[in-house]
């Protein structure tokens, strides 16, 4: 059989919320065709990251070739793209599903369509995708699986009367998955003759083999040896090894159309290889190059410093090593007066952040400080000029600034109805705008436009703690609005903190404030002088808390006589500790940082 019959060729992808099945799904469909040995077989095959598997989230899309014979006798290839299912990683699905013609659609049988799910099929539908939805866990007691199809069909419009029933753990109905996608998936179209077209659909830094490219072919065939040219940057490039994941890499003599695999060419930096180009050979390129993906837009900021100053050159290693495997995180350096130096760098979310640095501190051995995150705000200056503001320590002269935007999203939570009042309460808090709210069986699904700087610090806890786990939550940015914001600052013993600084809402600020004075006053140890800590906006001071000093009795010596000399000795301790304010520095402790940090409402 020749590689190149197209119809025999099956791209999908698998989509979901998280912790509906995926991985344990890509597991039995790699067992049941045999893929990989049954001694060698692991729980989450795919999730080659140890922090993927013991948080149990998929955070790399990964991607694997399974042979199938199907009923019908013939031997067909899947290409596997395993996705995340999470709201930070959205990017990461965009990007497999380009390279795919249709989907998997898991759905837990128990808990029915979530706001990720949603997010994930409307990002299959855009791409064009033939849906075939699956409904797992059914042998759990709560399954509901036709109460489930009606939900999808409501929910999303999809006809979910051929649903494909299994459970992914017990093995159950996974041959049926294996025959809908021959059956119900399309093959992929291209022309072998055409000049070569391949869509570059991912990158990482291999240590031996140097940037490892997955791709898929759209036209045209891949050889050994081929020189090819990348169309966004324009480099040129020598094939020296091509081959498909069987999860292990696999060399092959070439790629056809429809066909996902990978190549190495000796590149040295993954920067040279942008996410979405087109590959195309550099003799006889093609007309002109796919329409790529729209590169990850950073929404969280925040500062990453050592603990230890001099493990900053360590630091500045491990980030260029990470924004290898990682190109949607991105960094610059800053300098801080209470931090040292460290960088500041960008993120898609909450999640991102925790597993960038949980990644640094593993994989390199750093211990870090983080400061608070923030979102990009812009300035509108009054000369017309605008800025993006990245760091609220760099806000410009309040005197030059017209309006300040903030970034503003539209959120998608499904909630079951019970909690649908703490939901709206939690969101009104926030500066939420009610859009839309309807009902999908039993659970209200709420629309609202929300500002980002109320989500990134704790809205998804505050979400999931009132509704008890049960509500789900994705987002999108919409547009940027100007808003009344003011920097509040935090004064230690008169000294500005710049790490603690941040963009608030004017009414939020005192709030905000006094919450953090609070929390540092519980938290600063007590030096031999007080010390007040202090939030301010500009020059005015919005809260105040004190922490004592540690006294020494000074006057035990006395004993009878004279109370000028008790008093004597009183003053003079009182101007030593006088001048001790003046010049004493407060050591701030790393958990202080840590903890004012984390804020709750």
């Amino acid at each position: 059989m020749t590689t190149h019959m197209l119809e025999r060729i099956r791209n999908f992808s698998i989509v979901a919320h998280i912790d509906h099945g995926k991985s344990t799904l890509a597991d039995r469909l790699i067992q049941a065709t045999g893929t990989v040995a049954a001694r060698d077989m692991v729980d989450q095959m795919l999730d080659s990251m140890d922090i993927e598997r013991e948080r149990g989230i998929t955070i790399k899309a990964q991607t694997v070739r399974l042979e199938y014979q199907a009923q019908d006798g013939k031997t067909y290839v899947l290409n596997l793209m395993d996705t995340p299912g999470h709201v930070d990683f959205a990017y990461e699905v965009s990007r497999s599903l380009a390279a795919c013609e249709g989907s998997l659609l898991v759905v837990d049988a128990s808990q029915g369509v979530e706001a990720q799910t949603l997010a994930n099929v409307y990002h299959a539908l855009d791409a064009g995708h033939e849906i075939v939805p699956v409904l797992n866990k059914i042998d759990l007691p709560a399954a509901e699986p036709e109460r489930i199809k009606q939900q999808i069909e409501d929910v999303i419009g999809l006809d979910a009367s051929q649903a494909v029933l299994i459970s992914a753990k017990t093995g159950q109905g996974i041959d049926q998955v294996l025959e809908a996608i021959v059956t119900r998936l399309p093959p992929p179209m291209g022309d072998e003759a055409a000049p070569l077209k391949a869509l570059l659909v991912d990158s990482w830094y291999d240590a031996y083999l140097g940037v490892v490219v997955l791709l898929r072919v759209i036209d045209g065939t891949l050889k050994r040896g081929q020189k090819i040219e990348m169309m966004g940057t324009n480099a040129h490039y020598e094939i020296d090894k091509i081959g498909v994941f069987r999860p292990g890499m696999q060399d092959v003599a070439e790629l056809g159309p429809g066909e996902v695999g990978f190549i190495t060419a000796q590149i040295k930096e993954v920067a040279d290889t942008r996410v979405g180009d087109t590959i195309t050979a550099a003799r006889h390129p093609c007309a002109e190059a796919l329409p790529g993906f729209k590169p990850a837009q950073p929404v969280v900021f925040c500062g990453l410093f050592p603990v230890d100053a001099a493990d900053f050159g360590d630091l500045r290693a491990a980030m260029g090593r990470l924004r290898l495997n990682d190109a949607s995180f991105s960094y610059e350096m800053e300098s801080s007066a209470a931090l040292g130096f460290g960088f500041r760098c960008g993120f898609l979310g909450l999640l991102h952040l925790e597993i960038i640095q949980e990644r640094l501190e593993r994989e390199f051995n750093l211990d870090l400080i983080a400061t608070a995150p923030s979102v990009v705000y812009r300035i509108v200056q009054r000369d017309g000029q605008t800025l993006e503001l990245h760091n609220p320590a760099d806000l410009p002269d309040p005197t030059k600034i017209e309006a300040i935007e903030e970034p503003w999203i539209r959120a998608t939570i499904l909630t079951p109805d019970d909690y649908l009042g703490a939901v709206l309460k939690l969101c009104q808090e926030r500066r939420g705008v009610q859009v839309d709210l309807n009902y999908v069986g039993k659970r209200a699904m709420v629309a609202y436009d929300l500002p980002l700087n109320e989500v990134v610090f704790d809205f998804y806890d505050r979400l999931k703690s009132i509704s008890k786990g049960y509500a789900s939550f994705d987002y999108a940015i919409t547009s940027y609005r100007p808003g009344d914001l003011v920097r509040m600052s935090i004064l230690v013993n008169a000294e500005p903190v710049d790490a603690l600084s941040m963009l608030v809402h004017r009414d939020r600020a005192e709030a905000r404030g006094r919450v953090m004075v609070e929390k540092l006053k519980e938290l600063i140890p007590p030096h031999m002088f007080q010390i007040p800590i202090q939030a301010a906006i500009g020059g005015k001071i919005i809260a105040r808390e004190t922490v004592r000093a540690l006294r020494k009795d000074v006057t035990a010596k006395c004993y009878g006589g004279d109370v000028t000399r008790k008093r004597k000795l009183l003053e003079k301790q009182k101007a030593g500790k006088k001048k001790m304010r003046q010049f004493g520095k407060v050591e701030i402790p790393q958990e202080a940082f840590i903890a004012a940090l984390k804020m709750d409402s």
